[in-house]
């Protein structure tokens, strides 16, 4: 019997990059509208996942804390503990302890950890079907190929089709991301052929150096670029639907050159000086397209609201098809009753828009660690320059001369270093407003 139906809760979703996951602390996040807590269990290796509430007021456990004698979750509401397997281990308001035995549960995911990764499975009930699905990996992301990679993600004020609908659209590239990642006088036609298209994969391919696009929904897009050097570069993307109106990117950047220069950049500045500008670059045309679409979806559809006629749009029209064939155009948020309004509000707040801190640097291990060395290093230059300064001043006259310029001139440079910090640096991991009519 043929399937006729995407079911998006029995699917492998990528959660976190695992390096900007603290084992020492829970964390939540949201998939689907289901809210979940990350956890570690002390001298455990690979994290759990369970559903973000306290089966006893429903607390939020990723609010909560590892215990330190245990290793279990701790509710911070009232004591509660939860172990790996997520039953309750212990109550310190129980009069008899026979009461906690097995009988208040937290709901637990399937999980694994791949390709630097935490995934989870979001129909709990479904373990042994978890088991027997694999997960959507890349091929390129193989070190013994000769690959090495990058990673990055961030929240999004977008719907998960509208993310998807955008990076299966090689052709904006040069237009949206002008400078960043091609330019504008190089957009040219793309002719996509659409050579596979089922329930599970849509797959594409050009004549140019992009040799392969492929979408397995709900969330694996990858790019498989060839130049005819031989070198090789990936696109791994992983759209997320968390909200309505809302999605969360995954994405890694494997290539098999220039594997010294990877190695040797930090992490945080791929983030602050390119990462970050890519998705700045569309965020605000993509969250006003999607709300002009909704607008045009109450009396037309798709098909009339855009007008697609080149080869570079049969990607686009192929995914909406499967949307509309496969999902009947929706995501399952009537399934977990979480209301969806006829179109989503506009924000013309730039500012909110385009928040680097809480869509990214606050989630992002390299950022925020960088962000905070950036500001110690400015606290320490300003206090190296009153005290400079003030010791200079305290100085006799014949030390000062001898001594006072060189100091003064070295703090007077601290303090240069501190305003590049301060003003040019620092802003980066906060907010960038992106004008693209700037951009020359």
């Amino acid at each position: 019997m043929t399937q006729t139906q995407f079911n998006f809760f029995q699917q492998w979703y990528p959660l976190s990059i695992l390096a900007d996951i603290d084992p020492n602390r829970p964390k939540s996040v949201t998939v689907l509208g289901i809210r979940l807590v990350i956890w570690k269990p002390k001298q455990q290796q690979h994290y759990q996942v369970f559903l973000d509430q306290c089966p006893h007021r429903l607390a939020s456990l990723s609010e909560g804390r590892i215990d330190e004698k245990t290793g279990n979750l701790m509710c911070s509401y009232h004591g509660w503990e939860f172990d790996a397997q997520g039953i309750c281990s212990r109550i310190p308001q129980a009069e008899n302890p026979e009461l906690v035995k097995d009988k208040f549960c937290v709901q637990v995911f399937p999980t694994r950890e791949e390709q630097d990764l935490l995934w989870f499975w979001a129909d709990p009930l479904s373990s042994e079907l978890a088991a027997q699905t694999p997960l959507p990996l890349s091929p390129q992301l193989d070190s013994e190929k000769g690959f090495i990679w990058t990673s990055y993600a961030r929240e999004l004020e977008y719907d998960w089709q509208t993310l998807v609908e955008n990076v299966l659209d090689p052709s904006h590239v040069p237009i949206a991301h002008h400078g960043l990642q091609g330019r504008r006088e190089n957009a040219r036609s793309i002719p996509l052929e659409i050579v596979h298209s089922t329930l599970n994969l849509i797959e594409a391919k050009t004549p140019i150096h992009i040799h392969k696009i492929i979408f397995q929904p709900p969330c694996y897009i990858d790019y498989e670029i060839v130049f005819p050097s031989g070198k090789k570069f990936g696109i791994v993307v992983y759209c997320i639907p968390t909200l309505p109106g809302k999605s969360r990117l995954i994405a890694l950047f494997p290539q098999n050159f220039a594997k010294t220069l990877v190695k040797i950049t930090p992490r945080w500045w791929e983030h602050i000086m390119l990462r970050n500008l890519v998705i700045d670059s569309d965020m605000v045309l993509l969250h006003h397209q999607e709300r002009f679409l909704q607008e045009k979806q109450i009396k037309e559809t798709w098909k009339t609201a855009y007008k697609m006629p080149t080869g570079a749009d049969r990607l686009i029209i192929e995914f909406r098809k499967w949307f509309d064939r496969y999902c009947d155009g929706q995501l399952p948020w009537q399934q977990l009753n979480i209301p969806v309004p006829d179109y989503f509000p506009f924000n013309d707040n730039r500012k909110q828009l385009l928040d680097i801190y809480h869509q990214h640097t606050q989630n992002c291990s390299s950022c925020s660690n960088a962000l905070n060395n950036i500001k110690k290093l400015q606290l320490g230059l300003l206090i190296y320059f009153i005290l400079t300064v003030s010791g200079v001043a305290l100085m006799s006259d014949r030390i000062r001369l001898q001594w006072g310029v060189p100091l003064i001139a070295i703090a007077i440079f601290g303090l240069g270093i501190y305003g590049v910090l301060k003003y040019y640096l620092e802003p980066k991991f906060y907010f960038v407003d992106y004008i693209h009519a700037d951009k020359k």
